[in-house]
């Protein structure tokens, strides 16, 4: 998704803008499959050409669909701001994460928080509470996972 159409995503369901953006740092953590950012290494200009060398044996241009690469690479098994500071150097994974910080409306959030680690981690917390407030399909209307990638 581009950015307006994320901020939409997240309006739908009560969010603003700077919620989205906070939210987004969960990707400090975790793993991407080839798959999902193929696109974005051999066809998008704006990601740094370093970046997108180093991860090019890992992801072909055909291929390898299922290889992992770490979302957050500069620090990819701690919850921190360098997912922000990735973005601002054009280092997300993500076509969507990088959108983050493409020249719009999210880009002063992107930079205060590669900036600032506490004002991350205080709004990261609020805006983790308010999701964990939204109502929870429950009964035949929504389930459980006991694999997250899959439905039981």
């Amino acid at each position: 998704m581009d950015v307006s159409d994320l901020i939409s995503a997240f309006s739908n369901k009560g969010f603003t803008a700077k919620e989205m953006v906070v939210l987004s740092g969960a990707h400090s953590i975790g793993q991407a499959r080839c798959l999902m950012f193929r696109d974005r290494l051999y066809n998008e200009t704006n990601i740094d050409s370093a970046f997108a060398t180093s991860l090019k044996p890992n992801c072909p241009s055909s291929g390898s669909d299922d290889n992992l690469s770490s979302l957050d690479t500069t620090s990819p098994v701690f919850f921190d701001n360098a997912y922000f500071k990735n973005l601002v150097n054009n280092k997300g994974l993500l076509h969507s994460d990088q959108q983050l910080f493409s020249g719009g409306a999210t880009d002063a959030q992107v930079t205060t928080y590669s900036n600032n680690f506490a004002s991350f981690y205080m709004d990261f917390g609020n805006a983790m509470v308010k999701m964990g407030n939204l109502s929870p399909l429950t009964g035949t209307d929504g389930q459980i996972r006991t694999n997250c990638n899959k439905i039981n």
